[in-house]
């Protein structure tokens, strides 16, 4: 019996708690049409075009970068209390952090669009760059903290 609840323990803190890969990014929501609410996806930022996020069954979306009118960035500080609870109170004291990317753009017809990214964490920075540079629009950040997290404190 404590082999098992070892061996759950152990699976338990291994496993990654309601995150978003790493090297992926997550569709929370906005005003894109044929996209599913939290599909999961690779955002491919090599074309340079537009910026393409394909969740294949759940909807593809791809925003030019000429059409894009403004870009924030912002993180959301949360607790892992499912992992306290399971194993011990001393995960309280480790954090996640979720990055969200909101872009604004025009699409074909003109109208005003927005579509919020849960960006991965290996993916932040990397993707924050491109797309700031080939849209030409600043990132507008949410605050100190996701100004350091986002470009590496520019």
């Amino acid at each position: 019996m404590k082999i098992f609840i070892t061996l759950t323990i152990i699976a338990a803190m291994l496993t990654p708690v309601l995150a978003v890969d790493g090297n992926k990014a997550q569709y929370i929501g906005g005003t894109v049409t044929g996209l599913k609410e939290k599909a999961e996806a690779v955002l491919v930022t090599s074309d340079e075009t537009g910026l393409r996020f394909d969740a294949k069954k759940d909807g593809t979306v791809v925003i030019p970068y000429g059409l894009i009118e403004s870009l924030e960035y912002g993180q959301k500080a949360g607790r892992r209390v499912g992992v306290a609870i399971m194993i011990s109170p001393l995960a309280l004291f480790s954090k996640k952090r979720n990055h969200y990317l909101t872009i604004s753009y025009k699409d074909a017809a003109g109208k005003d669009q927005a579509a919020v990214f849960e960006l991965g964490k290996d993916i932040v920075r990397t993707s924050l760059t491109v797309i700031q540079t080939r849209s030409g629009k600043e990132i507008e950040y949410q605050d100190d903290e996701a100004r350091k997290s986002g470009l590496g404190g520019k």
